[in-house]
């Protein structure tokens, strides 16, 4: 863990832990807000206060399964005892009738805990990245990686099976990684970019439902910050929002969905710093680095820095503060406290699993800038051989730029070795597993279909378009009943010719129409010289009759709206 600290020291030299100007405070939501707040995020809100449910909360209760379920129900058993306590009287305090007791015990200077980093600190659960006890199997052995069914229900059975057989969990060394491997079920494997912008809107409340119910069945609490909201730059490069970054980006390459900067620093780095002995660990010089950031927010849209001229040093020096340097973590601050918690769960798959779901909740900028930047991680680790960074240091190296929120470590009394290790072992688990982070699992696609079809039924029965041609078809009926001539309607049939061309014949319709009369008309266009027997007008004498002639020339069929 050499890497981790001096990186961490380094961010307290720079200066970063001013205190800035803010619009809120970090903290946890309370007990009842928290469960509120999920409702709302999985798009579930009609549930709280006994409002009722519209057909889209409906459509999407339906696609849930028992685990599923049973995570909604806890957190609406959770909000209902907590409006329950509130709307009771408050308990008088005694220090109301005493007075105040002035204790001697000194208050933490920061009542702002921020993440707790001791959930790294975890005795009941062996990491599966670190020696275990047993023997270890060998690196490159090849596993399946289940996404048909949901990862909580799979939970599920490893517990019961875990309470069977101790040994259920496997646990793997940090030199022995597996590689998984997807089958390809029936729906395929698909990729995030190979789904529109609304589906995945659809996916982040099945996502976010279903790490619920897989963190109460792994017995962890699912915390979610309201995040601190820092006043970032309104313009330049560092210190920016990734939205507001992009938003100016925009303007150059429409297309873009990474940060130019970025892309032009990790483009540096590729070429000239892959080979480069200890490249992300080897600090630049600062001078130069200072001078290089100057410039850059001075001259990089105007296409005016030479990047051939720049250290790999000092770029991977750039690279890191990027990172530091955003308003808000990479990882969200929402949801950092539960990437901090996934090394607490013991089986290295169902860590995976943890970690495939919160990358999908991440926002799309967020997801796409992390994308690029653990592709580029793989690529130095691939190098080791030059450049003598395994994945462990590459790791260990960039994880304070992701889990300190603003470069900001926390007060580390205790648990300091698990501290690094576990921040170290989330982000080699995402360099080690990207190409499965970025697959959308296939339940949660065969839920986003069954949505689909749900909504397409019910917008057939409710469609806007229905409901006015059927009350242009009652009005057509009044007018008809009332002797109210109204503008006939016509439609046209076509009558395959002998010639290349076809035969178009015109049919009046009203109120009135039926089949009979379209055959009728058919009938006498095919034969003009021919009249019906009296009485013999209803289907079946029209039928009867001249099926025994042309029984082909009676078939009438829709094919996109027009009749053949």
């Amino acid at each position: 863990m050499d890497g981790f600290w001096p990186g961490v020291e380094r961010i307290q030299q720079r200066g970063e832990r001013k205190k800035e100007d803010c619009g809120g405070s970090r903290s946890q939501l309370l007990e009842g807000d928290a469960e509120s707040q999920w409702l709302q995020d999985t798009g579930l809100a009609g549930l709280v206060g006994g409002l009722g449910l519209d057909d889209d909360h409906q459509g999407l209760l339906s696609t849930l399964t028992q685990t599923q379920v049973a995570a909604v129900c806890r957190r609406l058993d959770i909000y209902a005892r907590s409006a329950r306590r509130r709307q009771k009287a408050p308990v008088r305090d005694v220090r109301d009738i005493f007075g105040v007791f002035t204790s001697r015990e000194a208050a933490p200077e920061n009542g702002d805990s921020g993440m707790k980093w001791t959930e790294f600190n975890s005795e009941d659960s062996a990491s599966p990245l670190r020696p275990a006890g047993g023997p270890q199997e060998p690196a490159g052995m090849e596993e399946v990686f289940n996404m048909e069914s949901a990862y909580s229900e799979q939970a599920a059975v490893l517990l019961q099976r875990t309470w069977s057989s101790p040994e259920g969990a496997r646990a793997w060394g940090k030199g022995c990684l597996p590689r998984f491997r997807i089958p390809k079920g029936r729906l395929g494997v698909t990729r995030i970019g190979d789904l529109s912008s609304r589906d995945m809107k659809k996916i982040l409340p099945l996502a976010l439902i279903e790490l619920t119910a897989l963190y109460d069945i792994l017995g962890l609490d699912l915390k979610r910050s309201k995040g601190r909201k820092w006043k970032g730059a309104d313009s330049g490069l560092f210190g920016v929002p990734l939205h507001s970054l992009l938003e100016a980006d925009h303007r150059v390459f429409p297309s873009t969905q990474v940060p130019l900067l970025l892309q032009a620093l990790l483009s540096c780095l590729e070429k000239r710093g892959l080979d480069t002995e200890g490249i992300l660990r080897v600090p630049g010089s600062q001078a130069r680095v200072k001078g290089l950031e100057q410039k850059l927010e001075r001259d990089f849209y105007a296409g005016l820095v030479s990047w051939d001229k720049v250290h790999p040093n000092d770029a991977s020096d750039l690279l890191k503060r990027f990172l530091r340097k955003l308003p808000a973590p990479l990882l969200t601050a929402e949801y950092l406290p539960a990437f901090a918690a996934v090394p607490n769960i013991p089986d290295l798959k169902q860590r995976l699993q943890a970690l495939h779901l919160l990358v999908l909740l991440l926002p799309e900028p967020n997801r796409n800038t992390l994308k690029a930047l653990l592709e580029f991680l793989r690529k130095v680790a691939a190098q080791e051989q030059h450049n003598k960074m395994t994945l462990w240091n590459v790791s260990t190296v960039m994880a304070p730029n992701l889990f300190l929120p603003r470069g900001r470590p926390p007060k580390l009394a205790q648990g300091e070795k698990q501290l690094a290790e576990g921040a170290a072992e989330v982000v080699c688990m995402m360099v080690q597993y990207q190409d499965l982070l970025w697959t959308v699992a296939s339940f949660l696609v065969a839920q986003v279909r069954k949505l689909n079809d749900s909504n397409c039924r019910r917008s057939q029965l409710c469609d806007g378009g229905l409901k006015t041609w059927l009350r242009r078809t009652h009005v057509d009926r009044d007018k008809a009943r009332n002797g109210l001539e109204a503008t006939p309607k016509v439609a046209t049939i076509q009558v395959p010719a002998t010639g290349p061309s076809m035969d178009l014949l015109q049919v009046p319709l009203s109120p009135s129409t039926r089949v009979t009369h379209v055959l009728k008309l058919f009938t006498e266009h095919l034969n003009p010289g021919s009249q019906p027997e009296e009485g013999s007008e209803t289907s079946n004498s029209l039928l009867s009759d001249n099926t025994k002639k042309k029984p082909a020339t009676f078939l009438v069929y829709e094919v996109g709206g027009e009749y053949w």
